[in-house]
């Protein structure tokens, strides 16, 4: 069994359906698998004494686990009045329309398509629903729409998919860029430094207690990796799939898939910084 303590973030362990700070509530979806881990966690947030609470990330398009966001917010006393998302992957974002219709709420999101009713979300935008407030953090890379949110009260952040709870996530190439990506995780970054956070709420996993060691950890992570794809290439792998095959051989070939996706990101990324 491995010391959570010594996991990158410091992993609280078992993912499940619960309290994970004062203000965040973790409901998690059933469908899990290789790519989503245990399940999508889906967060109920509300200021502590209010009546009303925020969504982000609905999850799939799962009757059971949406009828279960609803029940979960109203044992707690709690009305959804906002539905907001990380980005529009189908294991976030799928259910939103039919949450919307059984909250009555608008979703907001970067991507115009996913948005039902008139406003979006901006890098910087601050977001409150009764007392509660969360701020908008622009973290491309993933995709190209992925957003972040940060509580401040709570010294926590959303993060989806840009910070796992375990392990790392793809750059998903062609929407997904290596740069942005890179950028995004500095950003993050700062806010452990210059803003107090140090809980990462995440898309899938456990929560991590240590958002600047996870933050770090993923930066070093992906500085070696784009080393090895470099190195396979001063090798000889021109093709993408040669490299996942080189670079990720210790990886489950179930991944290999997404792994192939990051690799054509991290090629690009060589490209355009005088790489191989």
């Amino acid at each position: 069994m491995s010391d959570a303590a010594a996991l990158p973030g410091q992993p609280r362990g078992v993912v499940a359906s619960g309290p994970a700070t004062v203000r965040a509530v973790n409901v998690l979806a059933p469908n899990p698998s290789a790519m989503t881990l245990d399940g999508t966690n889906t967060w109920l947030l509300s200021e502590p004494g209010s009546d009303l609470a925020v969504v982000v990330d609905p999850g799939p398009l799962d009757e059971g686990h949406l009828s279960g966001v609803v029940a979960t917010a109203e044992r707690l006393g709690k009305r959804v009045a906002l539905t907001l998302l990380t980005h529009g992957h189908p294991d976030h974002a799928e259910g939103a329309g039919r949450f919307a219709e059984l909250t009555r709420t608008p979703v907001r999101a970067l991507d115009p398509a996913l948005r039902l009713g008139d406003e979006g979300l901006g890098a910087g935008e601050v977001v409150t629903v009764g007392g509660l407030e969360l701020r908008v953090v622009a973290t491309p890379g993933h995709t190209s729409d992925s957003l972040s949110f940060h509580l401040p009260a709570d010294g926590a952040v959303l993060t989806g998919d840009t910070v796992l709870g375990r392990g790392t996530t793809m750059v998903a190439h062609p929407d997904g860029r290596l740069g942005e990506y890179l950028d995004s995780l500095r950003r993050l970054r700062s806010l452990t430094v210059d803003d107090g956070v140090r809980t990462v709420l995440p898309g899938h996993g456990p929560v991590l207690e240590d958002a600047q060691g996870a933050l770090e950890f993923y930066l070093a992570h992906r500085a070696a990796r784009l080393a090895q794809v470099e190195a396979a290439v001063a090798a000889g792998c021109r093709m993408s799939a040669e490299v996942v095959a080189r670079v990720y051989a210790d990886v489950d070939r179930s991944l290999w898939p997404a792994a192939e996706l990051s690799v054509r990101a991290q090629l690009e990324y060589l490209r355009e910084h005088g790489g191989s």
